[in-house]
């Protein structure tokens, strides 16, 4: 909104035209969540101090008082980022701010009967699972009657010829894909800077991406789908790269404070709407590898468990297992990020390799 107003300023001083520029609004647009999180971290996290986390594992006992919550500080800077880069008429914008508050909305109750409501386990899993199958269900249908250019189909990567047309299992997908990325998030939420790290380096990826699929000459050169207005949301993914990193600044080893279900929840969610809009739904099952490996061990385990009697790993989720055969946490941390940017970095090789 505020970089409308500047350009308007433009026939006072050229200067103000660089305004009109999507990339200049992205780089203005990390820099102020950034800055957001960075300033107005330290007295966030002053005022949740008296929130004890109330249900952590004996090896996790040292972080015992460490605030959490912290998703509110991160949403928060996102918002004020895209209000004063993006343009809010954007409906693909819109509909992406919708999945991030619902599933924040969502987190805020879980962590608020936590650590106010004094229940130590929070809500049951099933709220949160209802919560996220009606976003995707709302989603899914606003894209299929909405004033939306996003058409049932979906690219398998590798190939420019092949098109799967879902129909109405699209709707499903949809379900799927938003139910999906902000439990695994959540999932791989347990570690400092784990997962903040990791949201980072998927975020970046689809900053690039979403800028690719809204600009008509680079995603006819790479051969994907251009959807016109979908560039906006590399404003948002920027927003959210420099939230990500300002958050990284408080959540490193040893952290000063966690995201909470608030912040997993969404971040995860605002992943997952940003892929479905820009056709990039298999961008993000490579880009999210960390997420992918998170999810499949518990997932491993459960089977395994119930059908053999026998756990594969120690514990899940899997960098709990690292955990217990004596990895130090700030190691383990360090060399997820480095699988996390290997996925990112392949993700993005698919693009071209079709």
């Amino acid at each position: 909104m505020l970089y409308q107003l500047l350009y308007l300023l433009k026939d006072f001083w050229f200067g103000f035209n660089v305004f009109r520029y999507l990339t200049v609004r992205m780089v203005l647009g990390a820099f102020t969540s950034l800055f957001a999180v960075l300033y107005f971290g330290p007295g966030f996290i002053r005022s949740l101090r008296h929130l004890k986390h109330p249900d952590l594992l004996e090896f996790h006992a040292s972080k015992y008082g460490t605030p959490t919550m912290g998703g509110i500080l991160i949403i928060g800077s996102i918002l004020l980022s895209v209000l004063l880069w993006a343009d809010l008429s954007n409906k693909y914008l819109l509909l992406s701010l919708l999945v991030m508050l619902w599933l924040g909305a969502t987190g805020f109750y879980d962590d608020y009967t936590k650590f106010i409501g004094n229940q130590a386990k929070g809500v049951r899993p099933l709220v949160k699972i209802v919560s996220q199958v009606a976003l995707g269900l709302t989603v899914g249908l606003i894209l299929f009657f909405g004033p939306f250019e996003v058409a049932t189909t979906i690219y398998p990567p590798f190939f420019k010829e092949i098109i799967w047309e879902l129909g109405a299992w699209y709707l499903a997908l949809v379900i799927l894909v938003i139910t999906a990325a902000s439990n695994t998030v959540n999932i791989t939420d347990g570690l400092d800077g784990l997962a903040i790290g990791s949201v980072l380096m998927v975020a970046i990826t689809f900053t690039a991406i979403s800028y690719i699929v809204g600009n008509y000459v680079f995603a006819n050169y790479l051969g994907i789908t251009f959807i016109r207005g979908t560039e906006e949301l590399a404003v948002l993914c920027a927003s959210l790269v420099g939230a990500s990193l300002g958050f990284l600044w408080f959540n490193a080893y040893p952290a000063e404070i966690f995201m909470g279900d608030t912040g997993s929840l969404a971040l995860g969610g605002v992943l997952g709407i940003v892929a479905i809009l820009i056709k990039q739904e298999f961008a993000l099952l490579f880009a999210g590898g960390i997420f992918v490996l998170e999810a499949l061990s518990v997932i491993i385990q459960v089977v395994s468990f119930k059908t053999r009697g026998k756990r594969v790993f120690k514990m899940t989720p899997i960098h709990h297992h690292f955990e217990l055969l004596g990895w130090p946490e700030s190691k383990l941390v360090i060399r997820f990020w480095i699988l996390a940017i290997i996925f990112a970095l392949f993700s993005l090789v698919t693009l071209k390799i079709r």
